[in-house]
C-alpha cells in the first residue's frame, strides 16, 4: 500500500513514531541510515583535478610539444617562455572554474531550509537536511515543505504544487486516506511534497521520504547527466585540430625549402619551431577564458548567474526563447485592475474584499496567503478599507472555505443588529446563488437582462486577459449554520484581476525581434488570458491568426511529434500547458534546426532545461532546476535574458576579433619567412625575433581586445548559425590577404634596405611587430572607423599598444637587448621609414571597412 492509502494511525505505526515525535537519539541513528535530507549533486572535482583539466585542449598539446622541442634544441628561453604562458593560461582557467563552483556552493547555502519538528515531545527548529523518516513536522502558510509528508492534521491547508505538477492553483489538503493505485502527485490530497509551498492554513505531518527518495529527488536523478559541448567549445576544438595540421605542413615546407637553399639544417629546425610557436595562438585559451569570465562577471551585475562559462557565448546563437509567463514576463503579483458594480458607493463590495479572505499579516505588517486574496486585501486597503480595523467591528463567526467544486467562499460576520454574510467566487457561481442586486444603492430583483449585461461586461474583462471574481452579500437577523447560507444573495459586482506584465519586458521583446529571435510564451493560463497578455507584450501581432499562433496543452498532448513539428515554428503562445510538455516543445524546435533557450523553475522543468541549448532557471526556483540550467536569473526577469543574449553576442564578436588579430599576425610572419627564399632574399627573421613578436603582440593586446564594446548593430542582426565557422563572414579571407600584405611590406622593406645598405633585419623585425599593433587598432570594429569610435574608447588596448611600442624601441636602442636580440640602433631616417611602412596595414584595413560601409549603404538603397 502507498502512504496516501493508509490512515494516520497506520502511518505512525509503520514508521515507528508517535505524536511526541522521535527522540534525538533515534533521529541521529536514522540520519546515519537514511542520510541527509538533501539532493545529491555531481561529485565535486578537486582543485588539482580542476587545474589539470585546463590542459585538455589540442592547442595546449601543440604548445607543450613546441616547448619540449625548444628545450631539446637548447632554446631554453623559448621553452621557458612557452611554459610560463601555458601555466598562466591554465591558472586563469582554474581560478574561474574554482570561483564558479564556489559561487554555486554559496547559492546553495543561501537556499538552505529549516523545519519545525516535534522531538522528545518538544517543538524544535532544525536544519531541514537533518530530517529523517518518522519526524513529526509542523507547517504553516508561507513555508516551503522540507520533505515528503503524510498529513496528520490539516486546517484550511492549501499548498502550491506547481513546481511538481505545473498546476498554478493551490491544492486544498485533507487528512483522510485516499483509495486508488499509483495516483499521480496531483491527486494525493493527504500528502505534501518537498519543495512545494504552503499558501494558506497550517498542518502537521510525518516524514515519509527524504533526499533523493522524495518526489523532488526522483526527478533530480533524471537531469544528472554529462553536459554537452557548446558551439564555442566545438568551434575551438575543430579550429585547433585544423590549425595543428596546417602548422606541421607549413613548418615542414619551410624546413625543406631552407635546406634546398643550403641553409644550416639546425638553424632551419629552430626557425621552423619558432614559426610553429608563432603560428599557434597560445593566448587564445587565456583570452577566451578571460573574455567569458569578464562577461559572466558583468552578467551577475545584470542579475544573471552563469553556471557554465562557455554558455555565455552560446546565448549569441539563440533563435527561440521559450519563456514562462508568471514571474518572468509578469510581476508574479495578482493585481485588481478594474472593478464593475452598479452600486454607487461600493462600500459593501470593499467590505467583502477586505473581510472575505484568510490573509494573515506578518510581524512587519506584510500580508501572506493566497495571491488572489492578497490582491483583494491590498485593493480594499488602497480604498481605505483596512481589514485589521474592520475585523474589530465585524468579527468573523463562521466560514465555509473555498471548495473547487462549489467555486465559492463564504464568511459570516457579527454586526450591531444581526449578521452579514459575504460570498465571493466565480461569476457563474455568484450569479447562480444571487436573487437580488444592489442597483444604485437599492436592492432589486436580479433579472435575466441584468445577468446578460453583467456577463457581457465580464467577457470584456476576460478579453483583456483579466481573471474575473464576483462578490455578493446578505444580512440576516440570526445566525444558523444551514445549507441555505449561500442562497438568495445580493449581487455586488465583480473585479478584473491580472498579473501585470513587467514594464521593461515589452521593450526587451521588441529588442529580441530586431535581433531575429522569436519569443514564445508558455503558461498554464486560459487561452483567452494567455492571448491577451501575449498581445499586450507584442509577442503576437495584430494580424497573427489565433488558430495557428496558439495551441493548448490538450491539443499538444493529442498531437504527434511529426505533426507538431510542422506547426512548431509558427506557434507563439502555449496555453493550459504542463511543465512536462516543455520537453516536447524543445525537441520539436531542435529537430527543426532551431537553437533554443528555455526558462523554468520547477522540478518538472528540469529535463527540458537540460535538453535545451540554453537552460535558464529562475532564482526563486527549485535547486533541481538550477542544477539543470546554464544560467540563473536572480531577478526572474525576462529582460535579463535579453541583456544576456546581447552580452553573449559581444563576447563572441570579441573572440572573433582576437582570432582575426592573432591569426593575421601569424599569417604575416609565415608569409614573410616563406616567401623570402622565392624572392632570393636571406631569412628575414631569427627565431628569437619571431618569439619576441609573438610575445608582445599576441598577449596583452589580445586580452585588451576582449574588453571591446559591442557594435552598434549587435541586436539588429540575425542570430548566427550554431554550426557557423569561426572564419565565416569574410574573416578567413581577411586573415589571408592582410597577412599577405604584411609579409609583402616586410619583404619590400628588406629588399630596399639591403639595396641601400641599411639595418635591414632590425627594420623588418620592427615593421612586422608594429604592423601587427596597428592592425589591432584597426579591427576594433567590423565596419566603423577607429577615428569614429575613438582611440580612447578602449583605453586598456590603447595603453597596451603604446607600452608594446616602447618595448620594441627598447629592443632597438638598448645595448643589452641589442646583444640578446641581434638588433642594431636605427637612424632617424630608418626609423621614419619603419613607422611609415608599418602604417600601410592599418590604412589598408581602414579602407576595407570604408568599402564595407559604402557597399552596405548601396545595398540598403537597392533593397528599398
Amino acid at each position: 500500500m502507498e502512504f496516501y492509502q493508509k490512515t494516520a494511525e497506520e502511518i505512525l505505526e509503520v514508521l515507528n513514531t508517535g505524536p511526541t515525535g522521535l527522540s534525538e537519539r533515534e533521529a541521529t541513528q536514522r540520519l546515519a541510515i537514511y542520510g541527509k535530507n538533501v539532493l545529491e549533486k555531481k561529485k565535486k572535482r578537486s582543485p588539482l583535478n580542476l587545474f589539470l583539466s585546463q590542459f585538455k585542449d589540442f592547442l595546449v598539446f601543440i604548445l607543450v610539444g613546441a616547448a619540449l622541442i625548444s628545450g631539446f634544441l637548447g632554446e631554453w628561453i623559448d621553452a621557458v617562455t612557452i611554459t610560463v604562458i601555458l601555466l598562466i593560461n591554465s591558472l586563469i582557467g582554474f581560478i574561474q572554474a574554482y570561483r564558479a563552483e564556489k559561487a554555486m556552493e554559496a547559492l546553495s547555502k543561501m537556499l538552505s531550509l529549516y523545519a519545525v519538528v516535534i522531538r522528545d515531545g518538544k517543538i524544535k527548529k532544525i536544519p531541514a537536511e537533518e530530517l529523517v523518516p518518522g519526524d513529526i513536522v509542523l507547517i504553516e502558510a508561507g513555508e516551503v515543505i522540507p520533505a515528503d509528508l503524510r498529513l496528520l492534521e490539516a486546517y484550511q491547508l492549501k499548498v502550491d504544487e506547481s513546481l511538481l505538477t505545473g498546476e498554478s492553483v493551490p491544492v486544498s489538503k485533507q487528512v483522510e486516506p485516499i483509495s486508488g493505485e499509483k495516483l499521480p502527485v496531483s491527486e494525493q490530497k493527504n500528502m505534501v511534497f518537498k519543495g512545494t509551498f504552503v499558501t494558506n492554513g497550517r498542518g502537521k505531518g510525518v516524514v515519509v521520504a527524504t533526499g533523493m527518495n522524495t518526489e523532488l529527488g526522483k526527478i533530480a536523478k533524471m537531469v544528472q547527466q554529462e553536459d554537452t559541448k557548446t558551439p564555442l567549445q566545438k568551434r575551438l576544438t575543430d579550429f585547433g585540430k585544423k590549425l595543428g595540421v596546417a602548422i606541421l605542413f607549413i613548418c615542414l615546407l619551410i624546413f625543406i625549402l631552407g635546406v634546398l637553399r643550403d641553409e644550416e639544417p639546425l638553424r632551419m629546425i629552430l626557425t621552423s619551431v619558432a614559426l610553429a610557436v608563432a603560428a599557434v595562438p597560445e593566448a587564445l585559451p587565456a583570452v577566451v577564458t578571460i573574455t567569458l569570465a569578464l562577461g559572466a562577471k558583468k552578467m551577475v551585475a545584470l542579475n544573471a548567474l552563469v553556471r557554465n562559462l562557455p554558455a555565455v557565448e552560446t546565448l549569441g546563437s539563440v533563435t527561440f526563447i521559450c519563456t514562462d509567463k508568471t514571474g518572468t514576463l509578469t510581476q508574479n503579483k495578482m493585481t485588481v485592475r478594474e472593478v464593475f458594480s452598479f452600486e454607487k458607493q461600493t462600500n459593501y463590495l470593499f467590505l467583502c474584499m477586505a473581510l472575505n479572505n484568510d490573509i494573515r499579516l506578518t510581524e512587519e505588517g506584510n500580508p501572506t496567503g493566497d495571491p488572489t486574496e492578497i490582491a483583494l486585501y491590498e485593493y480594499a486597503k488602497e480604498n481605505h478599507f483596512e481589514k485589521v480595523e474592520l475585523q474589530k467591528k465585524f468579527p468573523r463567526v463562521f466560514e465555509i472555505p473555498f471548495d473547487p467544486k462549489r467555486k465559492a467562499m463564504t464568511t459570516v460576520h457579527k454586526k450591531e443588529n444581526g449578521y452579514i454574510v459575504f460570498t465571493k467566487g466565480s461569476l457563474e457561481t455568484i450569479l447562480e446563488k444571487s436573487a437580488f442586486i444592489l442597483l444604485e444603492d437599492k436592492i432589486v430583483p436580479l433579472t435575466e437582462e441584468i445577468k446578460k449585461e453583467i456577463s457581457d461586461k465580464a467577457l470584456e474583462f476576460a478579453k483583456k486577459g483579466m481573471r474575473v471574481l464576483a462578490f455578493s452579500y446578505k444580512e440576516i437577523p440570526e445566525f444558523f449554520e444551514t445549507e441555505t447560507m449561500e442562497s438568495k444573495l445580493i449581487f455586488l459586482g465583480f473585479c478584473g484581476m491580472i498579473d501585470p506584465p513587467r514594464k521593461e519586458v515589452k521593450e526587451a521583446i521588441a529588442l529580441c525581434k530586431s535581433a531575429g529571435i522569436k519569443v514564445v510564451m508558455i503558461t498554464g493560463d486560459h487561452p483567452v488570458t494567455a492571448w491577451a497578455i501575449a498581445k499586450d507584450l507584442s509577442i503576437v501581432e495584430k494580424d497573427d491568426p489565433l488558430d495557428s499562433a496558439l495551441i493548448t496543452g490538450k491539443e499538444l498532448e493529442e498531437m504527434s511529434l511529426e505533426d507538431f513539428e510542422k506547426r512548431v515554428e509558427k506557434i507563439k503562445v502555449y496555453a493550459r500547458t504542463s511543465p512536462e510538455q516543455k520537453l516536447k516543445i524543445v525537441k520539436a524546435l531542435q529537430d527543426k534546426g532551431q537553437f533554443v533557450a528555455m526558462t523554468g523553475d520547477g522540478v518538472n522543468d528540469a529535463p527540458a532545461l537540460k535538453k535545451a541549448d540554453i537552460g535558464v532557471a529562475m532564482g526563486s526556483g527549485t535547486e533541481v532546476a538550477k542544477e539543470a540550467s546554464d544560467l540563473i536569473l536572480l531577478d526572474d526577469n525576462f529582460a535579463t535574458i535579453t541583456q544576456a543574449v546581447k552580452e553573449g553576442r559581444r563576447i563572441y564578436d570579441n573572440i572573433r576579433k582576437f582570432v582575426k588579430y592573432t591569426m593575421t599576425s601569424n599569417s604575416g610572419e609565415i608569409w614573410t619567412v616563406a616567401l623570402a627564399p622565392f624572392l632570393g632574399l636571406p631569412l628575414p627573421l631569427l627565431p628569437v625575433h619571431i618569439l619576441w613578436i609573438n610575445l608582445i603582440t599576441d598577449g596583452l593586446p589580445g586580452i585588451a581586445l576582449s574588453g571591446e564594446r559591442e557594435e552598434k548593430d549587435i541586436m539588429q542582426r540575425p542570430p548566427r548559425h550554431p554550426k557557423e565557422s569561426l572564419f565565416a563572414h569574410g574573416l578567413g579571407i581577411h586573415i589571408v590577404w592582410v597577412g599577405w600584405l604584411m609579409g609583402i611590406v616586410c619583404l619590400f622593406i628588406q629588399g630596399l634596405a639591403i639595396k641601400y645598405n641599411l639595418h635591414w633585419q632590425t627594420m623588418v623585425f620592427s615593421v612586422l611587430c608594429l604592423s601587427q599593433l596597428g592592425h589591432a587598432l584597426a579591427i576594433r570594429s567590423e565596419k566603423e572607423s577607429i577615428f569614429k569610435i575613438g582611440l580612447f574608447s578602449n583605453k586598456p588596448l590603447f595603453y597596451t599598444i603604446v607600452f608594446s611600442v616602447v618595448l620594441q624601441l627598447g629592443i632597438i636602442y638598448c645595448p643589452l637587448f641589442n646583444k640578446l636580440f641581434h638588433t642594431q640602433p636605427l637612424s632617424l631616417r630608418e626609423l621614419i621609414i619603419t613607422f611609415a611602412a608599418s602604417s600601410i596595414v592599418f590604412i589598408a584595413v581602414e579602407i576595407e571597412k570604408l568599402i564595407k560601409r559604402r557597399y552596405k549603404g548601396i545595398s540598403t538603397k537597392f533593397k528599398a
